[in-house]
């Protein structure tokens, strides 16, 4: 067993009702998402959309909100019970789990409308660290169902975003100061398995 798979947990920031995850976009999307408090007409329902618990994972993926089209950055309050069934449907991008098959998983694969992805975490410097960090893709009608269901608010961090990363720039940001994730508990032996979490 690997350093990697040994850490192959949920790391998130979440509460007795709700986990927070973290999205990229432009600032129409955005700003339509924050005063909706959900996705409104500028965001395509036919195409995947990922859902990150890792606050680090998605600065290392957006440079600080500077790419293109992921100059706002959002942090979508889920509902846990919402964020478990995703996981009881999730199906790897790629088949990394012991107790499936390549054509067992291609069959699944093709099936599935939530898929989960493992990629190496991320440091303050964008640096790869000694953990997993998972992320979720969503479409069709899993999709239109988390958008419709599964949102308990949506928060625009991107101003404090720009202040932590100046801040980084300069070697003055406090990594207290940033969003705080501990194991967020999946305990379902069959979903660990199936997620190459064991």
């Amino acid at each position: 067993m690997t350093a990697l798979k040994k850490y192959k947990e949920v790391f998130a920031q979440y509460d007795r009702q709700c986990i927070r995850v973290y999205q990229a976009y432009n600032p129409t999307i955005a700003q339509e998402a924050v005063a909706l408090q959900t996705f409104g007409p500028s965001f395509s329902l036919n195409r995947m959309t990922w859902i990150k618990p890792s606050f680090l994972w998605l600065m290392y993926r957006s440079n600080w909100g500077n790419k293109k089209n992921q100059e706002c950055i959002l942090a979508l309050d889920i509902y846990q019970n919402k964020f478990n069934e995703l996981l009881q449907k999730a199906v790897l991008t790629s088949p990394d789990s012991a107790d499936q098959t390549g054509r067992q998983w291609e069959k699944a694969f093709d099936a599935a409308s939530v898929y989960c992805q493992w990629d190496p975490d991320r440091n303050l410097n964008g640096n790869a660290i000694n953990r997993a960090a998972i992320q979720i893709g969503l479409k069709g009608e899993t999709l239109k169902d988390f958008l419709a269901n599964g949102i308990c608010r949506i928060e625009d961090l991107t101003p404090q975003v720009k202040k932590w990363n100046e801040q980084r720039k300069n070697g003055k940001l406090n990594p207290k100061n940033l969003p705080i994730e501990r194991i967020y508990p999946v305990q379902d032996k069959a979903i660990r398995s199936r997620l190459g979490m064991e």
